[in-house]
C-alpha cells in the first residue's frame, strides 16, 4: 500500500515540477499571511482492495510571520498495522511483519518552517500522537502516547500567481517517547529503529 502511495506521489511531483518550473519564487503574494492545506498522501485512502487502508486525514493551517518564517499547526488522523520503524525495502509492509491488530492515531502537531533561498526550506514539527490499540478481533487493548519530532528539507512551488503551492520534501520522523504500547505490539516492533525516513507531499492555498 505505501509503495503505491509513493509511486502516485512521485508521478504527481514530476508532473507538477515540469509544469511549474518557472513559478517557484515564494516572494509571490507575500501579502497572503495565512494558508490552509493538506497532503497528497491522502490519495492512499483510494487504493482499491488495500488490505491495510491508512484511513489518513491531514489538515494544515499556517501563518507567515515574515516572508521567510512560518508557523504551522497540523492535525493528523490515521490507522497503521505495521511497525513504524520499518525502512523502505523488502520488509516494508511485508506479510508476517505487521502488528497483531492495528493502532489508530489522533495527532495535533505544531511546527516552524524557514525559507532559505527562493522556495528551498527546512522545517521542524513536534507531534503528539494519542493512540488506540486494537487486536485482530477488533477488541481494544488500551491507549498509548507517542511524541514525534519531524524534520523536513524541501522546495515550495507556487502557481496561479502564488495562490496555490506544492511542497515536495524528504523528511525524518523520530520518536523519543513512546508509552503504553501493548506487549504483543512491542514484540513486533522491538527490532526496528525509532526513526523513519519519509516523503513530504504537502499542498495548500494562500489567503
Amino acid at each position: 500500500m505505501q509503495k503505491k502511495i509513493l509511486f502516485i506521489g512521485f508521478v504527481l511531483f514530476m508532473t507538477t515540477t515540469l509544469q511549474l518550473k518557472a513559478q517557484n519564487d515564494p516572494s509571490d503574494n507575500t501579502n497572503k499571511k495565512w494558508f490552509v492545506g493538506s497532503s497528497l498522501l491522502m490519495l492512499g485512502n483510494f487504493i482499491p482492495d488495500d488490505p491495510n487502508p491508512p484511513k489518513y486525514l491531514q489538515l494544515n493551517v499556517g501563518y507567515r510571520v515574515t516572508p521567510k518564517d512560518v508557523v504551522q499547526f497540523r492535525f493528523k488522523k490515521s490507522q497503521y498495522t505495521w511497525p513504524l520503524g520499518i525502512p523502505f525495502g523488502p520488509d516494508f509492509d511485508a506479510p508476517g511483519l505487521n502488528y497483531p491488530g492495528h493502532a489508530r492515531i489522533l495527532a495535533p502537531q505544531i511546527g516552524y518552517q524557514r525559507f532559505w533561498w527562493k522556495g528551498l526550506y527546512s522545517s521542524v514539527y513536534v507531534l503528539n500522537a494519542f493512540e488506540k490499540y486494537v487486536d485482530e478481533n477488533k477488541k481494544k487493548l488500551g491507549n498509548g502516547f507517542t511524541l514525534y519530532t519531524d524534520f523536513y528539507l524541501g522546495y515550495q512551488f507556487r502557481f496561479f500567481k502564488g495562490r496555490f503551492f506544492f511542497e515536495p520534501a524528504i523528511g525524518c520522523s523520530y520518536w523519543p517517547v513512546r508509552s503504553n504500547v501493548p506487549e504483543s505490539f512491542k514484540r513486533v516492533e522491538q527490532k526496528w529503529p525509532n526513526y523513519f525516513i519519509q516523503p513530504g507531499l504537502d499542498f495548500g492555498f494562500n489567503f
